[in-house]
C-alpha cells in the first residue's frame, strides 16, 4: 500500500489524520457532484418520461375517438368546433349540473333552440365513454330515448349536445323533494311506459342491440309535457340481434339497480335481461315513490321492513293494498298494484325467469287481472330456500309460483346517484 502511494513506510503521525481528512473531503466532495450531476441529468428526464406518457395517453384517447368517427362517417349528429361550443353556452355561463362524468350546461343553437351541451371530464377508459354515447344514440331516434344533435371533439375538448329538457331528471320527481311539483298516479304510469317503450326500442328496435346498463331515476329525464326520454349511455354496449348471452369484464351500473348476474355468475348469463332488471327496480320506486333499500332502518328489524320489494310482496300476498296518500282513488291503487307486480316479475333473481322489455310493455298495457303473482324477492341468492333453488320454469303468466330471487348486494343503495 505504502510503495503503491509512493511512501517509504507508514504515515508520519503529525501528518496522517490530516491526510485523512483531505481523502474524506474529496470522497464527500466527489459523492456531491455525483449526485448534483444525477439529478440534474436525471430529473429532465424523469419529467420528459411523464410528459411522454401523458401525452401518449392522451393521444391514444384521441386517436381512438377520431378513429371511430372516421369508420362511422354516416352518424346523424353533427359535430362541432369547441368555439361554436363556447359561443352556444355563452362562454358556459349557466351550469345544469356535474357529476363524475363532467358538467352540463344549458345552451342555444344558432336557430334558437335550446340544448343542454355535456362537457366531458378527464377519461379513464381512453376515450370509451364518448365513443358509446356517440355510437349508440348517434345512429337512433325514439321519442323515448333522448337525442344527441352533435358533438365535439377539439384537442382535449369533449362535448356532447343534446335536446334540452326543461323538466330534468325523474329522481326528483319519486323522491319527494321540497318546491318539486307533485306527479298524479296516472301520469307516473305513462311514463313507466314510455320508459318501457323507449328500453324495448334499444333491445329489438334497432338494427344492433343496445344494452344501456345504467337505468336508473337520474338517467330518465323529462320533456315539457312529461314524455321520458331514456339518457346517458356512456356504459352501453352494442350487440348484435341474435346475441343472447354478452360478455362483460366487470360489473357496471349503479347499486341498487345492478343486475345480479353481473356479480353472481352462477345464477345466469348477462344479457338485455340485466336492464329488464334495472327496469323492475326503476318501477317499483316509481310506484313506491320511495328507495328499495332503506338503510337507515335498524339491522336487527325484519327484513321486509329494509327491503321495500319484499314488504310489498308479504302486502300483496297477503291481499292488502299498498297506500300511497291518503286520497288514492281505487283506480290508482290499481295502477300502483299493477305497476309494482310488474316490478316484481322484472326483478326476479334469475335472468331467465324474468320477461323481455317487449313482454313489460305488454303487461303494463294489459289488465291486472290477466297477471299472476310473483314470487317473494330476496335480496341475495343464498336467501332462496334450498327446495327452490334450480326451479327455473316460471313466468308472468304462469300459475305456479314458489321460487324466491332477486337483486343485486347493495347494501349502500342510499348513495346511488
Amino acid at each position: 500500500m505504502y510503495n503503491l502511494l509512493h511512501f517509504d513506510g507508514p504515515f508520519p503521525m503529525y501528518w496522517s489524520s490530516s491526510y485523512l481528512g483531505q481523502l474524506l473531503g474529496c470522497a464527500v466532495a466527489s459523492l456531491a457532484i455525483y449526485v448534483a450531476a444525477k439529478f440534474s441529468l436525471g430529473f429532465p428526464f424523469v419529467t420528459t418520461l411523464v410528459i411522454y406518457k401523458w401525452r401518449r395517453r392522451h393521444l391514444s384517447m384521441y386517436d381512438n375517438i377520431e378513429d371511430f368517427l372516421r369508420s362511422n362517417n354516416n352518424l346523424m349528429p353533427i359535430r362541432y368546433s369547441y368555439s361554436d361550443i363556447k359561443k352556444m353556452t355563452r362562454g358556459f355561463k349557466n351550469k345544469l349540473g356535474e357529476g363524475g362524468y363532467g358538467s352540463v350546461y344549458k345552451a342555444k343553437l344558432r336557430s334558437g333552440r335550446l340544448v343542454a351541451i355535456k362537457m366531458l371530464g378527464k377519461s379513464e377508459t381512453n376515450g370509451q365513454d364518448f365513443i358509446n354515447e356517440v355510437g349508440t344514440i348517434g345512429r337512433i331516434h325514439h321519442v323515448n330515448v333522448v337525442r344527441l344533435i352533435g358533438f365535439c371533439v377539439d384537442g382535449s375538448k369533449r362535448a356532447l349536445v343534446y335536446d334540452f329538457m326543461p323538466n330534468g331528471s325523474l329522481e326528483k320527481y319519486i323522491f319527494s323533494q321540497q318546491g318539486v311539483v307533485s306527479l298524479s298516479c296516472q301520469k307516473i304510469f305513462e311514463i313507466a311506459l314510455g320508459i318501457a317503450r323507449g328500453i324495448e326500442y334499444l333491445h329489438q328496435g334497432c338494427n344492433m342491440q343496445i344494452l344501456h346498463f345504467d337505468i336508473k331515476p337520474h338517467n330518465i329525464l323529462l320533456d315539457e309535457n312529461f314524455i321520458p326520454k331514456v339518457s346517458d349511455f356512456g356504459l352501453a354496449k352494442l350487440y348484435p340481434l341474435d346475441n343472447s348471452i354478452v360478455s362483460l369484464t366487470a360489473a357496471r351500473g349503479t347499486m341498487g339497480y345492478i343486475a345480479p348476474e353481473l356479480f353472481y355468475k352462477n345464477i345466469g348469463g348477462i344479457s338485455y335481461k340485466a336492464d329488464v332488471y334495472s327496469f323492475g327496480m326503476l318501477l317499483m320506486e316509481m310506484a313506491g315513490r320511495r328507495k328499495n333499500l332503506n338503510a337507515g332502518i335498524e339491522q336487527s328489524s325484519q327484513f321486509s321492513q329494509i327491503y321495500f320489494p319484499t314488504w310489498v310482496s308479504d302486502q300483496l300476498k297477503a291481499g292488502k293494498d299498498i297506500e300511497i296518500g291518503d286520497d288514492a282513488t281505487d283506480e290508482e291503487k290499481k295502477i300502483i298494484k299493477k305497476m309494482m307486480m310488474v316490478a316484481l316479475w322484472c326483478i326476479q333473481m334469475k335472468p331467465i325467469e324474468r320477461p323481455s322489455m317487449n313482454k313489460v310493455v305488454e303487461m303494463l298495457e294489459g289488465e291486472i287481472e290477466s297477471l299472476q303473482m310473483p314470487p317473494r324477492p330476496f335480496l341475495y341468492p343464498q336467501q332462496i330456500p334450498a327446495d327452490e333453488v334450480g326451479v327455473d320454469n316460471r313466468s308472468p303468466c304462469a300459475s305456479s309460483a314458489s321460487e324466491s330471487e332477486e337483486i343485486t348486494l347493495i347494501a349502500d343503495a342510499n348513495e346511488v346517484n
